[in-house]
């Protein structure tokens, strides 16, 4: 239960209140309840004809005594009265009232927990969201994006559906058991220390099955994670799938997955299902003991317990195995619960170190160079860029070419810190980019890449991204700059037109031409262009290139590019070689040197 109180101490401060109205409302239905089973007796009594008269009142105190003798004072009036039937009426409308205040107190319960409930799980679900984006892109080339989903809203249901709603439970049975017991101390302590005696030896057969859930559950949700990322994988690739007719093959992987999770859920609810049978097969045998016990009691001369008095004490006593039986479902769930909240835990508890150092510098102006000085970079053991020194002075086009994991994409992005370098610094205008806010050093910058990233909504909503109160007459100039106005006006709602799951209803051209709109409007002094015409045909490379030239106008600029074609005019072209510039100069003066660029340029032509 380490883990649950842990869980409840991280997410529920914000819900106290409802806690607190919860448990006071669960005591009150508890203690109606006990009324309720406590009217039980003096009905069997009047029944069997045992009701002892009581000539006079008790003394008025808080006292279960002094409350019992005033009730039984006030029954035998009734009885001496108007006799034992008018007695009985009188009993079921007692009952009637404590069954009422005892359902309409556990309604409140239920009632005010709701918002806790649903408060929590949307709390967990923000901040899995929130962490998901402040976490540095190098997590993720580890994660699979299916499992990422998986966790997003699998495991986050299952803390729902297992957790939250045990916690009703486990603010409600507590309660019933424990007054329940206190009664039943009070009816016969020798009897119930008989009980107590009993129960650890139940408890301790039930726990090593909730125990034993946690790591099938975790497993489960582990293999959930990876049939999502296979659907997903899948879905990005059916055209692949289709076209080398892979289809036998993906096939039998996502049914080998799907049948190994099925046979880990087979063995978890075997587990989970034998919890209900068990607990009521050992309740029925506690019982079955308590009954001869006690039956010894009340047929011994020595006993204080009435036949009548036996009879309300079992019926209390099987009113505990209810709440004793849900205590322990509970108790399995959670278990259930707590290997999902493991499992989000390791996205939530992922260090991040792409952060801004205490009291960061402000930046918000780009005014003479960018200088890379020593920079070493490694993803894990091996460097990726070794020792890379470069100077790209304001308005200057810097083009980097080579072969691919020579490490120009990781060059570029270490520039908006995606990541940090291992050795040496990066310099804006003398300064190291780390001083800097990460949000004010990412705001100089706009991104054009290779493989354009557009969401699910309209071209307005698409260019206008991550540009506060953009108009839609900037959104329009932006549109033109990048050759993109005449197709999105020609759509049937225009600006408004929704574009479809990552711009699947465009052409890759015009999927180009959005996302430079999107850089035109947000007017960044430096740009990086990573392999932005390589994926198009001839025609849409030329209307992208004259968008790419509009946009790169006055700005400085970064560009990767494998068509040599498209980087000719570049100020300074630079050759990757294994992690180091190798070559450097521009286009004339490299052909001149006769090395590797030479080589990718008559490649090229040929």
């Amino acid at each position: 239960m380490k883990g649950l109180y842990l869980l409840l101490k991280r997410f529920i401060k914000p819900y106290k209140r409802y806690v607190v109205l919860a448990f006071v409302f669960n005591l009150l239905g508890a203690v109606f309840g006990a009324f309720q089973f406590a009217a039980l007796k003096p009905v069997l009594e009047v029944l069997f004809g045992a009701q002892k008269v009581v000539e006079k009142p008790a003394e008025w105190a808080l006292t279960i005594d002094s409350l019992k003798d005033n009730i039984m004072f006030q029954l035998s009036d009734i009885i001496q009265k108007f006799g034992s039937e008018k007695a009985l009426i009188y009993i079921g409308i007692f009952l009637m009232i404590m069954v009422f205040l005892k359902v309409l107190f556990t309604y409140l319960a239920l009632y005010v927990l709701v918002p806790l409930r649903n408060g929590v799980v949307r709390d967990i679900r923000n901040q899995i969201y929130l962490k998901i984006l402040e976490l540095p892109i190098g997590f993720f080339s580890e994660e699979r994006k299916g499992d990422i989903i998986a966790r997003m809203t699998g495991d986050v249901q299952e803390i729902d559906n297992s957790i939250m709603s045990s916690l009703e439970m486990l603010l409600k049975e507590p309660l019933l058991i424990i007054i329940y017991l206190a009664v039943m101390i009070y009816m016969s302590w020798s009897l119930t220390l008989f009980v107590f005696l009993l129960l650890p030896v139940v408890g301790y057969l039930i726990g090593k099955v909730g125990k034993s859930l946690k790591k099938p559950s975790m497993k489960g949700q582990n293999k959930m994670g990876e049939l999502l990322s296979t659907i997903e994988e899948s879905l990005t690739g059916l055209r692949i799938i289709k076209a080398f007719n892979a289809e036998k093959k993906v096939k039998e992987h996502f049914r080998k997955q799907n049948t190994e999770y099925y046979n880990i859920m087979n063995s978890l609810m075997w587990r989970r299902y034998l919890a209900h049978p068990m607990s009521e097969f050992l309740g029925t045998a506690v019982i079955v003991i308590v009954l001869w016990y006690g039956g010894r009691l009340v047929l011994s001369a020595n006993s204080n317990l009435s036949p009548a008095g036996f009879i309300t004490y079992l019926v209390f006593f099987y009113s505990i195995i209810n709440p004793a039986k849900s205590f322990t479902t509970a108790f399995y769930a959670i278990q259930k619960g707590l290997a999902s909240m493991d499992r989000i835990d390791m996205v939530m508890m992922a260090k991040n170190n792409i952060i801004d150092k205490e009291n960061p510098k402000s930046v918000t102006s780009f005014g003479h160079q960018i200088e890379y000085r020593d920079v070493t970079f490694r993803y894990q053991e091996d460097d990726v860029l070794k020792k890379v020194n470069l100077t790209i002075p304001i308005g200057k086009t810097v083009a980097l070419v080579g072969q691919s994991g020579s490490g120009k994409s990781t060059f570029v992005d270490l520039l908006p810190r995606f990541y940090d370098v291992s050795d040496g610094q990066i310099l804006i205008d003398g300064s190291d980019i780390r001083d800097f806010r990460i949000s004010d050093l990412r705001g100089l910058m706009g991104n054009v890449n290779q493989d354009p990233i557009l969401f699910n909504d309209t071209f307005f909503n698409n260019i206008s991204f991550g540009v506060e109160h953009a108009t839609l007459e900037q959104v329009e100039m932006a549109a033109k700059v990048a050759n993109a106005h005449e197709f999105i006006i020609a759509t049937s709602e225009g600006y408004q037109s929704n574009i479809g799951d990552r711009g699947g209803k465009l052409s890759g051209g015009q999927r180009q031409r959005v996302s430079i709109a999107r850089a035109v409007l947000k007017n960044p002094p430096i740009l990086i262009l990573d392999e932005a015409t390589s994926a198009l045909d001839t025609e849409s490379e030329k209307l992208v290139q004259e968008a790419l030239e509009n946009l790169m106008k006055n700005r400085t600029s970064i560009v990767i590019a494998h068509r040599l074609s498209t980087i000719k005019n570049a100020d300074l072209i630079c050759v990757f070689h294994e992690g180091e510039i190798v070559e450097r100069g521009n286009h004339d003066e490299l052909l001149a040197l006769e090395g590797i660029y030479k080589k990718l340029h008559g490649m090229q032509n040929f």
